[in-house]
């Protein structure tokens, strides 16, 4: 019965064998790897590291947040630039084609829209946004913007009112947004059909004088 314990007792001391006394032995005793260095000596290494980690960390986000402000604030210069050039461009063209006739703006308008430049497709949908305007002014439709123009406008009396708003909020995206607006050659073609619709509903098409 004793011999039956003692040989349990040294299968226990076999199983939980003491890896870490040696391993420390092995690393900070006199002949190991860090021998003559303190275990405390080693903490207190770390500590500095992580301390000179934490300062880098700081530098280098203040340095990310700093680049964020300058990088936010181009882009709203570059947006309030783009949205200048727009607004000088429907002023330009209201002005050039103020005495034309609807089919030479639309002649204008498609040349726009073939073009390779995506400048070009966004001045071909603010161009169809001015015609669009200009026809609702002349046929009497109340308020000092084209939005609220098709306010006033129900659909039993204009059946392609939805085409006008989608394409008019496309018009708003391009002149508000900037650059943050990605217009694809794709949605500016599909945006002209839609104000070709209401030209069409409303008499003024591109083969009409």
């Amino acid at each position: 019965m004793g011999d039956s314990v003692t040989a349990t007792s040294g299968a226990i001391k076999v199983i939980g064998f003491d890896l870490l006394t040696p391993l420390l032995r092995a690393i900070f005793g006199s002949d190991g790897l860090l021998g003559g260095i303190s275990q405390d000596g080693v903490i207190s290494f770390f500590s500095s590291v992580w301390s000179v980690y934490v300062l880098i960390a700081y530098i280098v986000s203040f340095i990310f947040l700093v680049l964020y402000i300058y990088a936010a604030i181009q882009s709203d210069k570059y947006n309030d630039i783009e949205h200048d050039m727009i607004t000088n461009a429907e002023a330009a063209y209201a002005a050039k084609m103020g005495d034309g006739s609807k089919s030479d703006k639309f002649a204008e308008l498609k040349i726009h829209l073939e073009s390779e430049n995506p400048n070009d497709w966004k001045l071909a949908i603010i161009e169809a946004d001015i015609i669009l305007d200009e026809t609702l002014k002349q046929r009497g439709y109340a308020g000092p913007t084209l939005g609220d123009r098709l306010k006033s406008i129900s659909p039993s009396s204009l059946h392609s009112i939805d085409d006008a708003w989608q394409a008019h909020k496309v018009r708003n995206q391009i002149a508000h947004s900037g650059a943050d607006f990605i217009l694809t050659q794709k949605i500016a073609r599909e945006t002209i059909v839609q104000y070709e619709r209401v030209f069409n509903e409303l008499g003024v098409g591109g083969d009409h004088h």
